[in-house]
């Protein structure tokens, strides 16, 4: 039997946002998007492969979000692999977002961010 992630889904106040965002990034694609239940809306971007589902609910939420790494079942970061690095960096510095935690590792070279919503991202590339 193989497996294979599809897809995560996570909350978010715009999900058209954070999907435009995420496309312009990532060179991603809108695979779906549109109406759910209880009039929220949802956004599905990433490649024919996987994708992020992008929640927004038809009502309030709150806003407080808890501390990363600190409770079971919370969502640290989301990791991405890319061919080339430096490119990847300069893109997310060109949209206005911090690089941080720079690391070279076997078998391969990362940097995180914090993107749309809170949401911190692991680029890394084993080229």
């Amino acid at each position: 039997m193989t497996t294979r992630l599809e897809h995560i889904n996570i909350s978010v106040p715009d999900a058209r946002a954070t999907a435009e965002v995420l496309g312009t990034l990532f060179g991603w694609e809108t695979r779906w998007e549109g109406d759910t239940p209880g009039k929220g809306y949802s956004v599905h971007v990433g490649t024919g492969d996987s994708y992020i589902a992008l929640y927004s609910p038809g009502h309030a939420m709150s806003d407080h979000r808890p501390k990363k790494y600190t409770q079971y079942g919370g969502l640290n970061h989301i990791g991405l692999t890319v061919d080339d690095l430096d490119a990847a960096e300069a893109k997310v510095r060109a949209a206005g977002y911090m690089p941080h935690l720079h690391a070279d590792y076997e078998p391969g070279r990362r940097f995180y961010f914090d993107g749309p919503d809170g949401v911190e991202y692991e680029i890394v590339s084993y080229a």
